[in-house]
């Protein structure tokens, strides 16, 4: 109940508008207390009025009926500044407590009332006021402390109960009024993320703003375009996953139709057929290309990469290793230089790792021999306390500025005539599987060069 909204906006209600009532109980209280000494004043008043009009001397019997009927043991008036004893009788016991009304403030009457309330016994106390229609400049009188102590419990049990009636009829209203304005079109909103979220296709389970409240009206049309751009953006997905599976499909059959056209155009080179001869090389280089293309595709439309599996590598072996697989380890066109400490090392899975290696370096290899000149790739690298980072740079003549800009999108980065693209991409997700970067650092009519940042360096002992 605690955690709902509307059960914590009653805990709140009820203990707010309890606050409220103390902060009125205590001043309704001192309110009462001095009512109830002014009244005792007023019969004393009127007491010692009745005696005044007598010069002789009053009978004992009729001066103890007037203090009884005033609820005081004595009192004493002060006219045209002389102080006169007019009623008396016995005090059973010595004056406790004085209070004089005439100069106590808000705060002593609340702290006054508090005492007499929370006291115990009946004890005598003088009451100090000033007489009403200026009959005299002062009067005071002795009473007990009891009949006051029972007239503030009753009043004050009389505010508690109309009190916690209003506690409990506002604290009702409130709970209602804010189950039907807030709590009941937020669960409204919340069974509709529910099922959005069970079939978030279905686009029936967009929700549809409905509030009238500003506050939540916004918040319905926010989730509601929300909603409707993930609908979209989940049904274009699946529309691209069935057009990526027939594509591998595709791609799968005319893999083994090309391999066979391969076998045939093998056959073609042996020919002594000089226009064939001519030909067949051609011939074998588109297909070649269509092959590639054909696996390059079915190896991107799998599932996605294996977990790394990491072990200790020397980069510099690595990298050679790489270089003799694309034919840089003998003297040509591209020269390779190789800048790498022996014994820099990083955890990494090494056929992944030689795959990114050999995308790049194979890239730069093609860049500079499309250009039928002769050029150089250089890798080189270092280490600090937390990363490894090597360069792959070429002094091609850079990319244009479409595969820049598209440099990691599938099927649109390539900057070479029957390229697929995908090279790169498939390199940057290898090296984010190791968490590292890969990024293009520059690529000018000087060359290119790209960036891998590898985390958890550590070198052999």
């Amino acid at each position: 109940m605690l955690n709902s909204l509307s059960g914590r906006f009653l805990g709140l209600t009820l203990t707010f508008v309890l606050l409220a009532e103390v902060l009125i109980f205590l001043p309704s209280v001192a309110g009462f207390r001095e009512d109830w000494m002014k009244q005792r004043l007023d019969k004393a008043q009127i007491a010692a009025l009745a005696r005044l009009t007598t010069d002789g001397p009053v009978d004992e019997n009729l001066e103890a009926e007037l203090l009884a009927n005033a609820g005081v043991f004595n009192v004493v008036l002060r006219r045209d500044e002389a102080r006169q004893l007019i009623l008396s009788s016995p005090i059973p016991a010595p004056v406790a407590a004085t209070y004089d009304l005439r100069f106590s403030g808000v705060w002593d009457l609340v702290r006054d009332a508090m005492a007499a309330m929370l006291g115990r016994g009946n004890e005598v106390i003088r009451i100090i006021g000033t007489p009403s229609n200026d009959a005299g400049l002062l009067i005071e009188v002795t009473t007990e402390s009891a009949p006051l102590r029972e007239a503030l419990l009753e009043s004050g049990l009389r505010i508690l109960l109309t009190s916690a009636l209003i506690v409990a009829a506002t604290a009702l209203l409130l709970f209602m009024a804010v189950h039907a304005l807030m709590v009941r079109p937020i669960g409204r909103v919340v069974e509709h993320i529910k099922a959005y979220a069970a079939s978030p296709e279905d686009a029936h389970l967009v929700i549809t703003p409905t509030s009238s409240l500003r506050e939540l009206r916004e918040a319905e049309e926010a989730l509601q375009s929300m909603q409707t751009r993930l609908t979209g953006a989940l049904r274009q997905k699946e529309r691209l996953a069935q057009l990526g599976a027939g594509v591998a499909k595709i791609s799968h059959d005319l893999r083994n139709i090309l391999a066979s056209a391969q076998l045939f155009a093998d056959r073609l080179e042996t020919s002594e057929d000089p226009k064939v001869a001519r030909m067949a090389p051609k011939l074998l280089n588109s297909i070649s290309r269509a092959v590639t293309l054909c696996e390059t595709t079915l190896s991107f439309g799998k599932a996605d990469e294996a977990e790394p599996r990491l072990g200790r590598l020397r980069l510099q072996p690595l990298v050679e290793e790489v270089l003799s697989g694309e034919g840089l380890d003998t003297p040509g066109q591209v020269a390779a230089i190789v800048d790498l400490p022996p014994d820099l090392t990083i955890e990494a899975d090494g056929e992944q790792i030689y795959r990114v290696f050999a995308n790049l370096i194979r890239n730069a290899r093609q860049a500079i021999e499309a250009t039928g000149k002769g050029g150089e790739i250089e890798i080189s690298g270092a280490e600090d306390e937390a990363s490894v980072w090597i360069r792959v740079g070429d002094t091609g003549p850079g990319l244009p500025k479409k595969a820049r800009e598209n440099l990691f999108a599938a099927f649109q980065g390539s900057s070479r005539k029957g390229g697929t693209g995908l090279g790169l991409v498939i390199a940057a997700e290898l090296v984010r599987g190791h968490g590292g970067t890969l990024e293009l650092l520059r690529s000018d009519t000087d060359g290119t060069e790209f960036l891998i940042t590898l985390p958890g360096i550590r070198k052999i002992s």
